[in-house]
């Protein structure tokens, strides 16, 4: 019917102070921060040091049935989409702006994306995009709708017949950091920049932020964390007095009424795992969803050739990625592997985990959480997990921020990234690189 059917790194002490940051370590105990070989409960698959497909694996406690519509999910995962009218039926609807022509290559085997080129140059691989936000400053910036011309991101590659809307380039900088033994390392930022940009500037209140493609990892069971756990461990105004202050991003939900907590994305700017799906298909694919049934996608109506392309054409619904398309893709993101410790930890990894504690990187990368008894998928319910993350917005400081605004976070809040999985990533993808924008090389 169908062809082919269906973040970030442990940062040092030298680096915070670096990245504007400052704590009072905290009092976590070093087994507290150890990891747990279960990491997702009983939803934990094992994988071997150098399995390529470690994350590309459904969670081991589904069902024989569930198994079967998690692997079509992840073929739709997998699949290049095509221009609109040129396969048919449930097989179309490409663009006609994007930044990819499949999930996977923004995520290669569900990993992260390839980072900026290590030489500068322009972005011409999937992995690192630029969404368009308001600065932080914009008095109202819950009303934001996007660039008033390119909308919410820049789509760097269009249909042939259709331009562009700019193209992407990076120039690194960097700076000589002493460490306290005396040796001298590097960090590096990339500068991005915009040419050729289709419909003249961007207007003045929009900030164009980098954002790397995280690896889709756990994605369903952080879904599944109750709001109520993660909101008290917030802290904004530091009550405790221990140097950390996260605190919720609060922003609409899905049907928009009213405002949820945000737990997706690198500033935490969707509430739910399905908002961030709908969104990737719209800006990055530029395909309607049940979500955001727009057919024209991202294209704004200063677009007009954009708009009026031809659009993809469904038997079953009018959405580009059909009901049940998106209904198995869902499934199987909300079910993705998330894989365990095999065995007992070796003496160095119990060192760095108590070294992870001591120097407070676990007030922040919380080691454990619990999903919710109800209301969620039953193979995620009731779990202890071990991402290493309280899904709140620290303030990172001024070298890592981008002076926009996403919901209430601000330019130098990002969200604690999750660190479950952390060990696959070279091997899944060699050129990814850590941090929001791909800046860190290890």
């Amino acid at each position: 019917m169908i062809k082919r059917l269906v973040g970030f790194t442990i940062l040092t002490i030298s680096a915070l102070v670096i990245f504007g940051g400052s704590a009072v370590v905290p009092a976590i105990e070093a087994e507290h921060a150890l990891p747990e070989p279960l990491a997702a409960g009983g939803a934990t698959t094992w994988y071997g040091p150098r399995d390529r497909h470690a994350l590309t694996r459904p969670a081991a406690n589904l069902t024989n049935a569930e198994r079967l519509i998690f692997h079509i999910g992840q073929a739709v995962f997998e699949r290049p989409w095509t221009p609109a009218l040129a396969a048919g039926a449930e097989d179309d609807g490409l663009g006609p702006l994007f930044n990819a022509r499949a999930c996977s290559d923004c995520h290669p085997r569900n990993g992260r994306g390839f980072s900026p080129p290590a030489l500068g140059g322009r972005l011409d691989r999937p992995g690192v995009v630029l969404q368009l936000h308001p600065d932080e400053q914009d008095p109202a910036p819950s009303l934001w709708a996007g660039d008033p011309v390119y909308g919410h991101q820049v789509q760097s590659f269009a249909l042939q017949g259709y331009g562009a809307e700019a193209q992407v380039s990076v120039a690194w900088t960097g700076q000589p950091v002493p460490l306290a033994n005396g040796t001298v390392v590097t960090l590096r930022q990339p500068i991005f920049a915009l040419t050729g940009l289709g419909h003249g500037p961007l207007a003045a209140v929009t900030r164009p932020s980098p954002r790397m493609a995280p690896a889709l990892i756990g994605l369903g069971l952080l879904d599944a964390v109750p709001a109520a756990e993660i909101l008290a461990w917030a802290d904004p105004g530091d009550a405790d007095g221990d140097g950390i202050s996260g605190r919720p991003n609060l922003v609409p939900g899905p049907d928009a009424a009213g405002v949820r907590l945000g737990r997706f994305g690198w500033k935490a700017g969707l509430a739910t795992l399905d908002q961030q799906i709908a969104q990737a298909f719209r800006d990055d694919l530029g395909l309607s969803s049940p979500l955001l049934p727009d057919p024209a996608g991202d294209c704004t109506g200063a677009q007009t050739g954009c708009r009026e392309a031809p659009h993809g054409v469904s038997l079953n619904d009018p959405f580009e990625v059909t009901t049940d398309l998106f209904a198995a893709l869902s499934f199987a993101q909300h079910h993705g592997a998330v894989p365990g410790q095999a065995g007992s930890m070796p003496e160095p990894a119990v060192r760095g985990a108590a070294l992870f504690a001591e120097i407070g990187c676990a007030a922040c990368h919380r080691p454990s959480l619990s999903t919710a008894e109800s209301g969620v998928p039953p193979a995620l319910a009731g779990q202890t997990i071990w991402p290493y993350s309280d899904l709140l917005l620290h303030d990172m400081g001024p070298a890592l921020a981008d002076g926009a605004r996403q919901g209430q976070a601000t330019g130098r809040e990002w969200r604690t990234p999750p660190l479950w999985g952390l060990g696959a990533w070279r091997t899944l993808n060699p050129d990814a690189g850590l941090l929001h924008d791909g800046r860190a090389g290890s």
